[in-house]
């Protein structure tokens, strides 16, 4: 498209421009520009707080198809700035809509932009790494967006995870007896930005989930009634969040203590290991990872920018071997890898109850080839 039949452009902080037409509300937006490679699950991506701070590029052609609805959100309200498409539509028609796509963009504020290029900036992304960026109408000046778009902190080092916290601990019933009968665990969370489909999956397996805000202390958490500690998804700089690691260095070995996503990142820097950011993160639904224990090779759902470095500090683990660390609170074996970059995917504390896997097992959206983990962590929790 050229720039003279654009009405909106994206622009990256190297200086790269993608035009395209403005849909969505009439606004600009900056952040880090990402993409996901999810076929579907657009709401869902919109609606996660992992995307806090981030514009979303759809790396599938069509995005809108089947409008949005209540059963689709993974919060209380849009979380990314802006969405990225190669071709949007706005049905409302669809079957079980509430409304079209674009309408809802337009009607919370957030800008859109389609007849982009999306193959062309994701090659530059996954060129360039993650940047910073922003969307913005054609009548923005460049100058004026590059303004803007330095003004925008990196996400190294954030700490978002304080913007999408409760405010105060929500206490939430089982919605049935799942895999251990009537009188399933509690499980504290710290709530550093956890999706609704975790949530309702640990309640659908009988457990009652307490979400606590993310600044709350050890001494608090072990003052209550809660069977495990729990860490689920975030956004933000895992090192960013140093108040977090300690209460959970705190935490670790008085009861269970899991992790999922970025709270797989926190456990690991709880008990010693070391983070570090990825050249584009892993986003997106068809991420296959190999189960160490089982051999397994399972399709998951992924959404994040940070990654846990492996035994002697390497970015790669070559071997499916179950290697091991030794960490301030004993032996952690590696229990998952991923197939794509063989980044560490999970791991389990042998000396201390505990593990952690790096994707999504709830599959919103996405595959539910892993599933059973959330069995798994009831059944080990009812054990302890």
């Amino acid at each position: 498209m050229s720039s003279a039949d654009a009405t909106a452009y994206v622009l990256l902080e190297d200086g790269e421009r993608f035009d395209g037409i403005a849909c969505g509300a009439d606004t600009h937006a900056v952040g880090e520009v990402v993409f996901t490679t999810g076929m579907t699950g657009y709401q869902e991506a919109m609606t996660d707080p992992s995307f806090a701070g981030q514009l979303i590029t759809f790396t599938t052609a069509h995005v809108g198809n089947y409008g949005v609805s209540a059963a689709a959100m993974e919060s209380s309200g849009i979380h990314a700035r802006a969405a990225i498409m190669r071709a949007a539509t706005n049905r409302d028609d669809a079957p079980g809509a509430d409304q079209g796509w674009l309408d809802w963009l337009r009607e919370h504020g957030i800008p859109g932009i389609t007849d982009l290029d999306t193959r062309a900036l994701v090659r530059h992304i996954r060129d360039r790494g993650a940047m910073r960026g922003g969307l913005f109408p054609a009548a923005t000046s460049e100058d004026e967006a590059q303004a803007l778009i330095a003004a925008e902190p990196s996400m190294t080092g954030r700490d978002l995870a304080r913007e999408v916290t409760p405010a105060s601990m929500i206490r939430l019933e089982p919605l049935g007896s799942g895999v251990v009968g009537s009188d399933g665990p509690t499980i504290a969370m710290i709530d550093t930005g956890v999706k609704s489909s975790i949530v309702r999956n640990l309640r659908e397996r009988g457990a009652t989930v307490e979400l606590h805000p993310c600044t709350t202390s050890a001494q608090e958490l072990l003052a209550g009634d809660a069977d495990a500690f729990f860490m689920a998804n975030g956004p933000g700089d895992p090192a960013a969040l140093g108040y977090v690691v300690e209460t959970l260095r705190e935490l670790v070995g008085k009861k269970p203590v899991y992790g999922i996503c970025l709270g797989h990142q926190l456990l690991c820097r709880a008990v010693g290991l070391e983070t570090y950011k990825l050249p584009f993160g892993h986003r997106g639904s068809n991420h296959p990872v190999k189960d160490l224990e089982t051999g397994r090779v399972e399709i998951t759902s992924q959404n994040h920018g940070f990654a846990v470095l492996g035994p002697g500090g390497e970015q790669k683990v070559e071997t499916d071997e179950a290697v091991r660390w030794e960490t301030d609170f004993g032996a952690a074996e590696l229990t998952h890898v991923n197939l794509y970059d063989r980044t560490v995917e999970g791991l389990t504390l042998r000396e201390v109850q505990g593990a952690t896997v790096q994707y999504h097992p709830e599959a919103g959206p996405g595959p539910h080839d892993s599933l059973y983990l959330f069995d798994r962590f009831i059944k080990e929790i009812a054990g302890a």
